[in-house]
């Protein structure tokens, strides 16, 4: 079988890969001379890129099947370690925020440095933080270990993304983005699934026991199988690391406290002017500096700048009616919160099957059309919502749930397809961090219009509206993109 291209010797030089003389000649023995072996057949079948496929998508089911059952396992582990609800709720968000900030630091490390590096770094010590975290002793423990052991654990996002970009050329990374999209939603769907009788049989201890044992097997999975990218000859910006943390952190405290602190609140003021003094800073040194830990140049890229925006905001619109769903069906359809988690599992489910549908139609008409397809589809659904929701037809709002699930499936490849190939292969690592980084403040967005809307008067119907705006204005964005050839 003929190795195909995005493999050939040239590609595997281009990933600094090489086997050494005293390799070759068998003076270096155990694991590094099977790995020599074992990399070298996969190669010759031409299946290598596959296996590294699999290595990312390991590893991120390992990192992503907790976060569902956390948050609906809050109560038992607040009565467990004798603390508030609210305050227990931090076990789940302050990761979410932490790691997002980590994530632009983490992604150039990987192009610096490596990124096989990097993620079999961050994997092991993820992986040892998820066992200490069974041992948590109180609610403070607790969170702190969640937030450690995600910071380490994002280095896993945007080098496991740039690994797979680096083995499939630019037209099959839509098709590999399908796979990682399915991994992205099933991970929390089996979570939620399995972990939910884990936790109520076993304990919520367990679970992060269970994680260390997935994360242990994935990272020597990974290490036999994942193969150097090419680095960056620079310094690391560290400066520029450190303001935009700190722009995006203000702006993203903003965002996710002022449904509760109201818009009067000097705290969200005093958050949203330090967050743009910090990012007009960064966008200054990095004007200034030599080795920008973020080219700007990037942004005047239609492929780059418009597929970024538009999952941000389609994101942001998936995440509130997300948040909001479980709300409606335990107040309008009165369903228990157990029902309520198997009646969510549609959109998961849907979203799980949807992906891999998603990188076949981004090969065949575009990404750009795939992306508008499934944004579309996003914006439709949010009005099959409100429809539901008026009306008090459950068979409705479960059709706008898969609605939203296969719009999400459908876009997300190309969206982060559209963005790999629009940078160079040495800044794959950065370039996936940003997205991830306007991602997740999109989401936090999203999130605090649709629930601040739904405190209001106005209740569910306009929150619902709110979001189908949002995921137009996604639509609009994806729009922007540039026309691409179809492949064959």
């Amino acid at each position: 079988m003929p190795v195909p291209d995005s493999l050939s010797p040239q590609k595997l030089t281009q990933t600094q890969y090489t086997v050494t003389p005293e390799r070759r000649n068998g003076r270096v023995s155990g694991p590094s001379q099977v790995r020599d072996r074992w990399i070298a057949d996969l190669t010759a079948r031409g299946v290598h890129q596959r296996w590294i496929l699999f290595a990312g998508l390991a590893g991120m089911f390992a990192g992503g099947f907790t976060f569902t059952v956390l948050a609906v396992s809050l109560k038992s582990i607040a009565a467990d370690l004798d603390s508030r609800e609210t305050t227990m709720a931090w076990v789940v968000t302050a990761p979410i925020l932490f790691s997002a900030l980590a994530l632009p630091v983490l992604g150039k490390a990987g192009d610096l440095y490596g990124h096989r590096r990097v993620f079999l770094l961050g994997s092991l010590f993820s992986t040892a933080l998820s066992f200490v975290t069974a041992f948590a002793w109180d609610a403070m423990s607790l969170i702190g270990l969640r937030v450690a052991a995600s910071v380490v654990g994002a280095a896993s996002g945007p080098s496991s993304m740039a690994l797979i970009f680096s083995a499939y050329n630019p037209e099959e990374r839509t098709r590999a983005m399908g796979w990682w999209s399915m991994m992205g939603a099933g991970a929390p769907a089996m979570g939620l699934i399995a972990g939910g009788p884990m936790v109520e049989f076993m304990g919520w201890r367990m679970l992060f026991i269970v994680q260390g044992v997935f994360s242990m097997m994935a990272l020597v999975f990974a290490w036999f199988v994942l193969i150097e990218t090419q680095r960056q000859r620079v310094r690391l910006d560290v400066w520029g690391s450190l303001l935009l943390a700190a722009g995006a952190g203000f702006l993203m405290f903003a965002i996710t406290r002022f449904a509760e602190l109201g818009l009067g609140s000097s705290w969200i003021w005093v958050s949203v002017v330090l967050g743009f003094v910090f990012l007009y800073a960064f966008v200054s040194v990095q004007r200034s500096t030599a080795e920008p830990l973020l080219p700007l140049n990037f942004f005047s890229r239609r492929n780059f700048t418009a597929p970024i925006l538009s999952g941000a905001l389609q994101s942001g619109a998936y995440m509130g009616a997300f948040v909001l769903a479980p709300f409606l069906l335990q107040d309008v359809f009165r369903m228990t919160v157990a029902s309520a988690s198997l009646f969510m599992i549609l959109r998961t489910l849907t979203l799980t099957f949807a992906s891999p549908v998603g990188g076949v139609l981004g090969s065949r008409v575009g990404v750009r059309w795939a992306s508008m397809i499934g944004t579309g589809t996003v914006a439709f659904s949010m009005a099959v919502l409100a429809m539901g929701t008026a009306n008090a037809w459950i068979y409705v709002v479960g059709a706008g749930l898969v609605l939203q699930g296969m719009g999400q499936g459908l876009c997300g490849p190309s969206l982060n397809a559209a963005i790999a190939s629009s940078v160079p292969e040495e800044s794959l690592g950065i370039a996936t961090a940003a997205n991830r980084l306007v991602n997740q403040v999109g989401t936090a967005f999203g999130i605090a219009i649709l629930t601040g809307i739904y405190d209001s008067p106005f209740g569910y119907q306009p929150a619902f509206f709110a979001g189908g705006g949002m995921a137009v204005l996604s639509v609009l964005a994806a729009a922007v993109m540039k026309r691409d050839e179809r492949s064959p």
